[in-house]
């Protein structure tokens, strides 16, 4: 099994390690500016991310970085920066997520527990699939979206780079979502949402 060292230790880090454990992963520790006092899984401090001599490590065969951070700009610039290092990465999805055979998943990319992902769905790089949400068939997420807890995005809806989908939200099927959108929790969103918007409330209404 594949061995591997997380970006990021606090919050959204819990339910990686968590996730990367429940498969059988082997967590190396952590990269952060400075050790964290709150270590609930007993990790090893590896050193900062930005320090070139530490995140050598990473570098021997069968060794891998997840970047386990929850805000999408920051993680697709910290993915952005490894892969171009030559580091490698891989996708973790929980055990109890149900992936379809016919999606994809892209590296980088968290299936949470509880995650129900269909057929001809295609999820792209470094993007967080929280616990309980629902990806229906045909579904397109580009790279480093989140999909926060409980979300439900019905067939054939397409959710742009960098957005970010509240929990509890729907979103009707067909809909398209622009890049860098927000959606906030609860929303029902019933028409398609150009890029840099912010939506809100039943039905989804744009904030100005």
């Amino acid at each position: 099994m594949p061995e591997v060292g997380l970006i990021g230790y606090s919050g959204h880090a819990y339910v990686v390690a968590d996730s990367a454990r429940a498969i059988g992963l082997q967590l190396l520790g952590y990269f952060e500016s400075s050790p964290k006092n709150l270590n609930p899984f007993e990790l090893a401090y590896l050193g900062d991310e930005n320090n070139t001599d530490d995140i050598a490590l990473l570098r021997a065969e069968e060794r891998h970085f997840f970047i386990a951070i929850g805000a999408n700009r920051l993680r697709a610039a910290l993915m952005d920066k490894l892969l171009a290092k030559g580091l490698r990465t891989l996708a973790i999805i929980h055990p109890s997520a149900i992936v379809s055979p016919l999606a994809t998943v892209g590296v980088g990319t968290l299936v949470a527990p509880g995650c129900k992902v269909n057929a001809l769905a295609r999820i792209g790089r470094g993007v967080i699939i929280n616990t309980g949400a629902v990806i229906e068939h045909e579904c397109q997420i580009d790279d480093f979206a989140h999909i926060a807890p409980g979300a439900v995005l019905a067939g054939n809806v397409s959710v742009g780079s960098g957005s970010f989908v509240g929990a509890n939200a729907v979103i009707k099927e067909g809909v398209r979502i622009g890049r860098h959108v927000t959606v906030g929790a609860g929303a029902v969103i019933l028409h398609d949402i150009g890029d840099n918007e912010k939506w809100v409330g039943n039905p989804g209404k744009l904030v100005k």
